[in-house]
């Protein structure tokens, strides 16, 4: 299901870092992600309620120029 606030997201396992680029352009990633916590987000019928309920204010994060 297409989101409304997220427009695309990667994961990187090894260093579990999740990449989010959010409709407006911006793209954030976000440190020390457990890959079950991944694993649950990609399956959410929601992703912007996932995200707001489950990574935002949980996990540290860096703005980056993408």
């Amino acid at each position: 299901m297409p989101s409304s606030v997220i427009a695309g997201y990667s994961y990187n396992k090894e260093e579990q870092v999740l990449r989010i680029v959010f409709v407006s352009g911006m793209v954030y990633l976000y440190k020390k992600v457990p890959a079950s916590v991944f694993e649950a987000f990609k399956r959410s019928g929601s992703k912007g309620i996932y995200f707001n309920q489950f990574i935002k204010n949980r996990f540290l994060f860096e703005r980056v120029d993408d």
